[in-house]
């Protein structure tokens, strides 16, 4: 590879938002200069400046060995040594630090074979993209690009470092990371790296699916998601992700959701896109199947998994069958932890419908959803009843009277038991 002999260097348009990370990161570079040693911010930090965002965290890339980096830091801890890795804690903040390295030969596509220290050029070279792979200078407010990715920045283009193959062999994740800064920054993909991408596609099956369950978990519930899933479909990695046929769905109903939504409700609305010809029904149906699918394919956490299969199933009585729901059946289906999203989901597919709903939840609120119950296990025990599966029967019936309205109090709660302990009585004698 032949290394340009000097980078282009360009003053950062406005000083960067001080903040605890920047801080940190900054001691650490002051540090390592002082040592004798080149110290920058690189990465993300570094873009995220020059788009006015403020970053997330820093990265310090340097010349210093991870011994040198632990020598001068107490406490410093190395997380990926052959990779040149350590994490720095200066107070409350944690800073990764790692040393200037080249990479070659990736026979997993994802962990290089071998990894030797080097300058910051080639450091430069082995980053994904060019607009990640830029340095600051956070003494001289300088920042460093060995790759292009000023101008990419201007251009807002996402290009591979380099080959864009070679970038995609190394790690085939690469393609959803490139979707996702596309969608994020609402920048295009470089015709080359789109070309590669493409070409590439299906080698994305062989990557783990927790990494690929976590991109796009970023994607879906990140900024611009709709353009991202768009992007994804485009370049046929939809296929590969959700280990489906890839189609050209329009996201209709992810586009309206609003900004800030919980990953759940995001990957139900593109299914829900990803189907339009199918009734709720159907959904409902089909829930335990889809969600099986969608857990393998993405590895969803368990909780994640419990609010897809609830979503899928219970959207059809929000949609079709909310009236001829009992007013305890509504308020018991109105608490339940997903049901927020089941109503941002109702309002992006029917929003007349999900007025009406939300109008009436709002009531049940202002007047106590779930309300304590009058009575409990403990209750009926004291009331002469034997544990057994009568309990749960009758709880379930005295609280569903008390949401309804019918008993106002304990002693109407305890009258309503003994009514229904003669009637199941009653009941028995006549068999």
């Amino acid at each position: 590879m032949n290394l340009p002999a000097e980078p282009v260097r360009q003053k950062l348009p406005a000083p960067a938002k001080s903040g605890p990370e920047r801080e940190a990161a900054l001691q650490i570079v002051r540090v390592l200069r002082e040592a004798g040693h080149s110290a920058y911010f690189a990465g993300g930090c570094v873009r995220d400046n020059l788009l006015g965002v403020d970053p997330v965290d820093y990265d310090v890339a340097t010349d210093a060995t991870p011994d040198v980096v632990r020598r001068l830091f107490r406490g410093a801890k190395a997380v990926g040594e052959s990779f040149g890795v350590v994490l720095v804690r200066r107070g409350e903040v944690v800073t990764e630090v790692a040393t200037f390295r080249r990479e070659w030969g990736y026979t997993d596509s994802r962990h290089p074979d071998n990894v030797e220290f080097a300058d910051e050029a080639a450091d430069a070279f082995r980053r994904d993209f060019t607009i990640n792979a830029l340095f600051e200078d956070p003494l001289s407010g300088e920042v460093i690009d060995y790759v292009g990715g000023l101008s990419d920045l201007q251009k807002k283009l996402i290009r591979a470092v380099g080959d864009p193959f070679n970038r995609l062999e190394e790690d085939h994740l690469r393609a959803l990371r490139a979707v996702r800064f596309a969608a994020r920054l609402s920048f295009e993909i470089e015709q080359r790296t789109v070309n590669a991408i493409r070409l590439s596609a299906r080698y994305l099956r062989g990557i783990s699916r927790e990494r690929i369950g976590e991109e796009m978990r970023l994607l879906l519930t990140g900024a611009n998601r709709s353009r991202g899933v768009k992007l994804l479909q485009e370049l046929t990695l939809d296929a590969p992700v959700l280990r489906e046929p890839s189609k050209q769905a329009e996201p209709a109903i992810l586009s309206a959701l609003p900004r800030d939504v919980s990953y759940p409700l995001a990957l139900v609305a593109w299914v829900c896109d990803r189907r339009p010809g199918w009734r709720t029904e159907r959904l409902a149906v089909e829930a335990p199947i889809l969600t099986r699918e969608l857990r393998s394919a993405l590895m969803l956490k368990n909780r994640d998994t419990a609010t897809v299969r609830s979503l899928l199933r219970k959207l059809t009585i929000v949609e079709n069958n909310w009236p001829e729901l009992t007013l305890a059946e509504r308020k018991r289906l109105a608490a339940e932890p997903y049901f927020p999203d089941l109503l941002l989901l109702l309002k992006a597919r029917k929003p007349e419908v999900s007025q009406k709903v939300e109008n009436e939840v709002n009531q049940f609120r202002s007047e106590g959803l779930t309300p304590e119950p009058f009575l409990d296990g403990n209750d009926l025990a004291r009331m002469g009843l034997k544990p057994g599966p009568i309990f749960g029967k009758l709880l379930n019936e005295v609280y569903d009277a008390q949401l309804e309205g019918d008993i106002r109090n304990r002693t109407e709660a305890e009258a309503f038991i003994r009514n229904r302990l003669q009637q199941l009585s009653n009941n028995d004698e006549g068999r």
